[in-house]
């Protein structure tokens, strides 16, 4: 088998140097990586895999892999968007102490999810391990699709901004849309907008999702942004890690690529080393 080197992404969104928002907007942050078939992790306990990640991952939960393991006011502000595990074989949820983070196991995919999303470095710790253990005990031949996805949810309560102030006065015009005509966006009820952008000559895209949804907690308006990274080239297992850096860049620069500096400054930015 020949084997084929994600080549990087082009430079679509302008640069900025790395900042961490202490009112972080990330409800959820996955990471999927897709590799062929394993009947074996159908047909037997994955004991050996769990040894290899249970002083990190503790917890073990068993369910259909239809049911997507997140609370359950995350999944109400999924809306339409359909989750990214979409058959009914069998799973297994590896889950941290604190709850806070689910790896997720089946024959054909491991994904990492969070809803305590900080940092990148954090974040692929926390994968690294368990994605050694799935090379060493399963042995994938290679890659069949790598994805990073971030979901932003704006409210405005948490940022302590009123709710009269405008979308507009927080979304750039090209991500506004309707909602930047001062005559009609308060008399939007909802908004969506899906757009697939390719990041590199057949080598990466972003599926993004971003429009009006209401947060059935207490019934605010706010602002999804939902930008899935992906790739479908086929990938040897040392090339997975460079991919989702290349992905993790672009997901920051596409955010602020979104926001308008009232917004970013209502977040509470603060600057930190590459």
């Amino acid at each position: 088998m020949v084997k084929q080197v994600f080549t990087g992404l082009q430079m679509l969104f302008p640069d900025y140097p790395r900042f961490i928002y202490k009112l972080n907007p990330l409800e959820l942050v996955i990471c999927q990586v897709r590799f062929p078939t394993i009947l074996r992790i159908d047909t037997e306990l994955p004991a050996q895999f769990q040894e290899m990640i249970r002083q990190e991952y503790p917890i073990l939960n068993e369910r259909n892999s239809s049911e997507l393991p997140l609370p359950p006011e995350i999944q109400k502000l999924m809306g339409s968007i359909n989750p990214f595990i979409n058959n009914s074989r069998k799973a297994f949820d590896f889950v941290s102490e604190d709850e806070q983070w689910t790896l997720s196991l089946t024959s054909d995919f491991l994904a990492l999810s969070t809803t305590s999303y900080r940092r990148w470095e954090e974040f692929r710790d926390h994968l690294k391990g368990p994605f050694e253990a799935l090379v060493q005990v399963y042995a994938p031949s290679f890659f069949t699709r790598i994805g990073l996805r971030y979901r932003d949810v704006i409210k405005r309560s948490v940022l302590g901004l009123d709710d009269k102030t405008s979308w507009s006065d927080l979304l750039k015009p090209h991500i506004a849309g309707e909602l930047a005509s001062d005559a009609i966006s308060a008399h939007v009820v909802s908004r969506a907008t899906n757009t697939q952008i390719q990041l590199g000559k057949n080598d990466g895209y972003v599926m993004m999702h971003h429009g009006l949804a209401v947060d059935e907690t207490n019934k605010e308006q706010v602002y999804i942004i939902d930008s899935d990274f992906y790739t479908e080239k086929r990938l040897h297992k040392d090339d997975v890690f460079d991919t989702l850096v290349e992905f993790n860049r672009n997901g920051r620069l596409l955010f602020k690529w979104c926001i308008t500096d009232k917004l970013d400054n209502a977040m509470e930015p603060s600057a930190i080393a590459e």
